[in-house]
């Protein structure tokens, strides 16, 4: 089984498909502790639960942003996520025993055939990319809003990556 993470301090998206491509697993981990140590003992708690549910044998990591971009996140939001996807990255690798594979945002859409048009949010085309394409995807909106709520944006990024990952593994 192939497991694809988009991976946050707040929020990580948690996609496992099978060796068809169908969807397992499309959740996410919601990380309401302050302290990072805390983030990370929870995770270590979810990567448990999975080792134990599912056999997987590969894993896709949406790599964390390399650059610094004005108006986007700070330099320290960049390090603290990268810190953070490094370190879930070892747990990982360290539990399941398998090195996880890294794939770039861009890439990922490019092979799931995800057009992302310039001047508009990539996650929100992801999304609308989801609803569209993906019949088993259901979204929650937010309290008396038309808006979608945060996390299932993630686990849209997450299955992604996991789509991606199963592409690539076929090839």
């Amino acid at each position: 089984m192939i497991l694809g993470l988009d991976i946050s301090t707040s929020c990580t998206g948690v996609t496992i498909l099978d060796y068809t491509g169908t969807v397992v697993l499309n959740t996410c981990w919601k990380f309401k502790e302050d302290d990072s140590f805390d983030k990370l003992d929870a995770a270590k708690k979810y990567i448990r639960e999975l080792k134990n549910k599912y056999p997987i044998t590969e894993i896709y990591i949406e790599e964390s942003l390399q650059a610094f971009r004005p108006g986007f996140s700070s330099a320290k939001t960049i390090l603290s996520l990268a810190k953070f996807n490094g370190i879930l990255s070892w747990m990982l690798w360290e539990e399941f025993n398998i090195k996880p594979n890294y794939i770039g945002s861009t890439s990922a859409r490019k092979l799931c055939g995800i057009k992302v048009i310039k001047g508009s949010p990539a996650k929100q085309q992801v999304m609308d990319w989801m609803l569209a394409n993906q019949s088993w995807f259901v979204v929650e909106n937010k309290k008396n809003s038309d808006n979608i709520k945060d996390h299932f944006y993630d686990m849209a990024d997450s299955f992604v990556i996991a789509r991606a990952g199963y592409l690539i593994s076929k090839k």
